[in-house]
C-alpha cells in the first residue's frame, strides 16, 4: 500500500513538474504552409544544400580560369657586400641592385577543357542534391507538423476517458465508504485510474517530444511555444488521399533517377578526360625584368629585359598507363549505365509499392477510427451501467482496456498513414 501511495503521488506530480519545465517566452502560431517556408528559409542544412551549389560554382571558375593568363610581378633586392668579379685579368664591380620583373603565362591542354564541363555536370548535381534536400525537409516537417495533430487529438481524447474513469473510481470509492460495495472492486478501478493516467502521461511526453522535433526542423529555441493552426481533418481525409494516389508519375522528376543520370554523363566525361592524356599541353610565357644598380660603375648585367617561351608538351610514351586509365573509366561507365538502368526499373515497382501502402494506410485509418468510435461509446455506456449498478468493475476495467487499446491503435494507424502519404508525395514530386 505505501509503495502503491508513493506511485500515486509521482503520477499526481508529473503533469505539474512537466508544466513547470514549459517555460514559453515567445510564441509563434502556423500553419503547415508556414511551417514549411519557415523551415526553407531558417533550416541550416537547407543553407548548406545551397552553398555546396555555390561552391561548385566556385570550383568551376577556378578550372575556367587555369586556362587563362596569369601574372605575376617581383621586386628582390641584391647585395653582394663589395664583392667585384674577375674578369679575364679586368674587374668588375657587381654593386647593390633591386630587379623588378613581371612575368606572364597561359597553358591549355584538353584535360582542363573537359574538367571545366564536368565542373558543370558538379553544379547540376549539387543543385539536384539541393532539391532533394527541400523535398525531405518538406516531408519531414509535414510528418513532424501532423504527428502532433494526431497526438494531441488522441491525448485530448485520452485526458477526457480518464476524467469519467476518475469519477467512477469516486463514485466506486464513495459506495464502499456506506457499505454498497466491497473494497476490492474500489481497488480494481483505481488500479485502471492508475494505468490509464500513466498511458496518458507517456502520450504526452511523446507529444512534447514532437513538438521539440518540429523546432528543429524549424530552427526555432526551446522556449518557443509552437501553436498549430491545421485541423488534422484537413490532411488525413478520402480526398487527400484520393488525389494523391490519382497523381501520373514522370519518372524524370524523381531525384535518384536524375542524379543517377547525372552519374551516368559524368561518367562518360570521365572518359574523355582520360582520353585527353594523348593529346598535347600548350604554354606561352612572356618575362620583364628590370635591374637598377646603386651605383655608377660598370656592372656585368646578363639579363634580358624582355623574354618570350612558347612550348608545345607532346606525351610520347607511357608504359600502357593512359590506356589503362581508360580502360578503368569505360568499366566505371558500364557500371553507372546499370545502376541507372536497374534504378529505372525498380523505381516504377517502388511507386506500385508505395500506392500500395497509402491505400492500405487509409482503409487501416478508417477501420481504426470507426474502432475508437465504437470503443468510445461502449465506455460510455458501460460506465452509465455500472454508476447504475447494471454493470461490474469487471466489465467497467475491460471496456477501459479496449478503448485503451483502439486508442492505441488508431495512433498507430494515423502515423502510419501521414508516413505513406508523405512517402508517395515525395516520390511524385509534383
Amino acid at each position: 500500500m505505501k509503495k502503491l501511495m508513493i506511485f500515486g503521488l509521482l503520477l499526481l506530480t508529473t503533469p505539474w513538474m512537466m508544466a513547470q519545465d514549459e517555460e514559453f517566452t515567445q510564441q509563434m502560431s502556423i500553419t503547415l504552409d508556414d511551417a514549411i517556408n519557415y523551415a526553407f528559409k531558417q533550416n541550416r542544412s537547407l543553407q548548406n544544400a545551397s552553398l555546396e551549389v555555390k561552391k561548385a560554382h566556385a570550383q568551376r571558375w577556378q578550372t575556367i580560369a587555369s586556362m587563362l593568363p596569369q601574372a605575376d610581378g617581383n621586386a628582390q633586392y641584391t647585395n653582394m657586400c663589395g664583392y667585384e668579379m674577375n674578369f679575364s685579368g679586368m674587374k668588375m664591380a657587381m654593386p647593390p641592385y633591386i630587379q623588378h620583373s613581371v612575368s606572364a603565362s597561359i597553358a591549355i591542354n584538353g584535360q582542363l577543357i573537359v574538367g571545366a564541363l564536368l565542373n558543370n555536370l558538379a553544379i547540376e548535381m549539387q543543385d539536384i542534391t539541393r532539391q532533394q534536400s527541400e523535398a525531405n525537409l518538406r516531408a519531414n516537417v509535414i510528418q513532424s507538423y501532423l504527428s502532433i495533430l494526431v497526438m494531441q487529438e488522441v491525448v485530448a481524447l485520452m485526458d477526457s476517458d480518464l476524467v469519467n474513469l476518475n469519477q467512477m473510481a469516486q463514485h466506486t470509492q464513495n459506495m464502499v465508504d456506506v457499505g454498497a460495495a466491497e473494497q476490492t472492486d474500489a481497488d480494481k478501478i483505481m488500479v485502471q485510474v492508475n494505468s490509464f493516467r500513466n498511458t496518458v502521461r507517456s502520450y504526452e511526453r511523446n507529444l512534447r517530444l514532437s513538438y521539440d522535433a518540429l523546432r528543429v526542423l524549424l530552427d526555432v529555441g526551446g522556449d518557443t511555444q509552437l501553436i498549430l493552426l491545421d485541423p488534422i481533418e484537413n490532411q488525413l481525409s478520402a480526398d487527400k488521399a484520393g488525389e494523391v494516389l490519382m497523381q501520373d508519375f514522370d519518372i524524370n522528376r524523381n531525384y535518384n533517377y536524375q542524379l543517377l543520370e547525372k552519374n551516368v554523363d559524368l561518367a562518360k566525361k570521365n572518359v574523355i578526360l582520360a582520353g585527353m592524356a594523348y593529346l598535347p599541353t600548350l604554354s606561352a610565357a612572356y618575362q620583364f625584368t628590370s635591374k637598377k644598380y646603386f651605383s655608377d660603375e660598370a656592372t656585368f648585367n646578363m639579363q634580358p629585359p624582355h623574354t618570350v617561351v612558347a612550348t608545345v608538351s607532346i606525351p610520347l610514351w607511357s608504359s600502357g598507363k593512359r590506356a589503362a586509365a581508360i580502360t578503368e573509366k569505360k568499366i566505371a561507365l558500364q557500371e553507372a549505365e546499370n545502376t541507372f538502368s536497374e534504378t529505372a526499373d525498380n523505381l516504377n515497382i517502388q511507386l506500385r509499392q508505395l500506392r500500395f501502402n497509402l491505400s492500405n494506410a487509409y482503409e487501416t485509418f478508417i477501420t481504426e477510427q470507426e474502432n475508437i468510435a465504437v470503443n468510445q461509446r461502449i465506455f460510455e455506456k458501460m460506465t452509465n451501467k455500472y454508476e447504475w449498478g447494471a454493470a461490474s468493475s469487471l466489465e467497467l476495467t475491460q471496456a477501459s482496456n479496449d478503448l485503451i487499446s483502439a486508442e492505441m491503435s488508431y495512433t498507430n494507424a494515423a502515423l502510419s498513414l501521414i508516413n505513406a502519404q508523405v512517402e508517395l508525395e515525395k516520390f511524385l514530386n509534383n
